[in-house]
């Protein structure tokens, strides 16, 4: 068992109940033993449902299925299983998915495109859905309000803590809920969301408003987050409301009465997004990364990425070396513009180089102490423009050679 990372939160923070939701984490034994490795949450008839998911060209059975299904708009059930992540299976994928999803409606009496399948672990193994299909009968009696732990463990892979965020939000005189799970550690660059995220709400909110408001707040969290530059084929961020709490009708997501539960939700997002980051596969240090005077905010994005996947800035941290250097090189191979004149460092909030070059009388001591930190704060400005980023990343050791050369044995 890999040692919990030391960047995880001290405690499981208290998800309160979300009206609607009942959760359970079943021993279904796909690939694991002695644990829970089946996540199954019924949602009140009504919820509405959003989710944005990988842009592989691989991507797997599980994500194929529930683009398709949230055509509907609603959701009453969520089934997600660890161990085996039913991806580059084929015919047998797609069949696995189906007759998950049909026992899964059966048991709930439910349309099957209102069951959310989604499926992690290793890629190109048939998945044995025998053992979910066997397990979803007894499920309905033994989903509770408050299993909120239970699920976030039910889900994980290689990491090594559980996640979570939570947070309350007013929509007129009403408070609301936003409670979300996430899973990820490993194949962490994502393009659209993060490995496997759900979140939950009892506010009522049509699904296209869901969807825009998702859609957005992804944009400054999972898709802002990179452990490894891989971008996984499972990758699935969910929205779930469940319509249980009385306040105002909304219409339109710039409705002034969510203003207050954007907000909201966001922070859930951004808190998953870093929690992701913080247990990256052997993990020590979490880095922020922001990037300013880009030609624009996407320029500013690649650029920021470029710095957050080299290998050679995440080892430097790793191995607490202020090897600015290294910055220098990530920004130049990014392919934006970038003035090399007028190039500025900071680390730490220390000034490092400036307009191309490194400033006079440069001490590199207090850079050195905050190298020696576990939260890391690297500052460009490329000189060309207006343009701004923030990205998350951590830094790169032995460890992750470790997880990931022992991961199928």
């Amino acid at each position: 068992m890999t040692a919990i990372s030391p960047l995880a939160p001290a405690t499981f923070p208290q998800l309160p109940v979300v009206k609607g939701v009942k959760l359970g984490a079943f021993e279904a034994k796909i690939r694991y033993k002695g644990r829970p490795d089946l996540l199954v949450a019924e949602l009140a008839p009504g919820t509405t449902v959003a989710g944005v998911y990988t842009r592989s060209l691989t991507a797997s059975a599980p994500v194929l299925w529930c683009r398709e299904a949230q055509g509907l708009g609603t959701a009453r059930v969520l089934v997600v299983n660890s161990g085996n992540a039913n991806a580059f299976t084929g015919a047998l994928g797609v069949a696995s998915v189906k007759r998950t999803v049909d026992k899964a409606a059966e048991v709930f009496g439910c349309d099957p495109r209102e069951v959310f399948v989604a499926s992690t672990g290793t890629i190109g193994v048939p998945l044995p859905d025998e053992k979910i299909t066997g397990t979803l009968p007894d499920a309905p009696a033994a989903l509770k309000e408050e299993a909120w732990a239970e699920a976030a463990r039910a889900i994980m892979t290689t990491d090594t803590f559980p996640k979570a965020a939570t947070r309350t939000a007013r929509i007129g005189d009403t408070t609301v809920t936003i409670n979300g799970i996430a899973k990820g550690s490993g194949m962490i660059a994502p393009d659209m969301a993060t490995m496997l995220s759900y979140v939950f709400t009892d506010a009522a909110i049509p699904a296209e408003v869901l969807q825009e408001m998702l859609t957005k707040g992804c944009d400054k969290s999972f898709n802002c987050i990179t452990v490894d530059s891989d971008t996984s084929t499972s990758d699935t961020l969910m929205l779930f409301a469940t319509g249980q709490a009385d306040h105002p009708k909304v219409s339109s997501a710039k409705d002034g009465l969510l203003r207050d539960f954007r907000k909201k939700l966001d922070e859930v997002l951004l808190e998953l997004a870093h929690l992701v980051v913080k247990d990256g596969e052997g993990a020590t240090k979490f880095v922020t990364i922001k990037v300013t005077g880009a030609a624009g905010a996407k320029p500013a994005k690649r650029i920021a990425l470029a710095i957050a996947n080299s290998p050679l800035v995440k080892t430097a941290v790793a191995g607490e070396d202020a090897n600015w250097g290294r910055v220098v090189m990530a920004v130049g191979k990014a392919g934006e513009k970038a003035d090399r004149d007028r190039l500025s460092i900071r680390m730490g909030g220390v000034q490092v180089a400036k307009n191309g070059q490194v400033v006079p009388d440069y001490d590199e001591t207090p850079v050195e102490a905050h190298f020696k930190g576990t939260d890391i704060l690297i500052e460009v400005d490329v000189g060309v423009g207006s343009g701004k980023a923030t990205v998350w990343t951590c830094d790169l050791t032995h460890g992750y050679i470790e997880i990931n050369g022992a991961y199928r044995t």
